[in-house]
């Protein structure tokens, strides 16, 4: 079992910057994958992307890519997102989720996650 728990959500302007984070805990963080996804208001969850469990693999969505960062610390159980150039459609609630497999194919999918955090909001206004 693996609880997350995200963090950092807030209110910035287009252009700006955010960090958002995810701590887990109950079982051995290194071993699982993470990933996040994002909601819009009336839009189906969005995958953003994802981390191997080494942190040594990423795959992101093109939408993010060369704008979003996303890092691991094993040793805090942590896994962050830094977002760049900020822009008014990436308002979204922001989801990490825990997965026991690493397919760079398959981190798209939500199915393929065993566990999900709460979310944390992130509204950027233009």
């Amino acid at each position: 079992q693996v609880q997350l728990v995200e963090s950092g959500g807030g209110l910035v302007q287009a252009g700006g910057s955010l960090k958002v984070s995810c701590a887990a805990s109950g079982s051995i963080f290194s071993n699982y994958a993470m990933g996040w996804f994002r909601q819009a208001p009336g839009k189906e969850h969005e995958f953003v992307v994802a981390i191997s469990g080494s942190g040594g693999s990423t795959s992101y969505a093109d939408f993010v890519k060369g704008r979003f960062t996303i890092s691991r610390d094993n040793a805090k159980n942590t896994v962050d997102l830094q977002m760049n150039s900020l822009k008014p459609e990436d308002t979204a609630v922001y989801y990490c989720a825990a997965s026991s497999r690493w397919s760079r194919g398959m981190m798209t999918t939500r199915r393929w996650y065993d566990y999900w955090g709460q979310g944390t909001q992130v509204t950027v206004s233009s």
